[in-house]
């Protein structure tokens, strides 16, 4: 990925780049009314809306098709082996969880808001995630 965050043709979010070997980030992103900030490389790509926390990978990955709505979450990620993800989603609420289409089963929230589940990738691979609120 050559931005580290950016508007895709579809009008989807991207961001992260598991390839960097340091830290960086971008600040400042303006998009659909929010305002975006990204750190990202090999070991970790975090994502904050308006200061607060959307998105997390250990290690780093790559996230395209990202959209996020009070109903849903949805994206495809990249990355080089099994990671562990985490989304800021509404505290203390039952969500259902797709992976590749297949229906992981519902999953709640915790009280800060925080939904953490692991995606089995490998180096090339990517997978389609879903979210959707109960």
């Amino acid at each position: 990925m050559a931005e580290l965050i950016y508007v895709q043709d579809n009008g989807k979010l991207a961001f992260g780049d598991y390839t960097l070997a340091a830290k960086a980030k971008a600040d400042g992103f303006l998009f659909g009314g929010d305002l975006y900030k990204v750190k990202t490389f090999q070991e970790i790509t975090k994502l904050e809306r308006n200061g607060m926390f959307a998105y997390e990978s250990v290690p780093g990955t790559d996230v395209t098709d990202f959209s996020a709505n009070d109903k849903e979450v949805g994206f495809s990620v990249v990355g080089t082996t099994d990671t562990q993800v985490a989304l800021g989603l509404e505290a203390e609420t039952e969500y259902k969880l797709y992976i590749d289409g297949t229906n992981i089963g519902k999953m709640k929230t915790n009280l800060g808001g925080k939904l953490v589940f692991s995606l089995e990738l490998a180096a090339g691979r990517s997978s389609q995630v879903r979210v959707v609120k109960q």
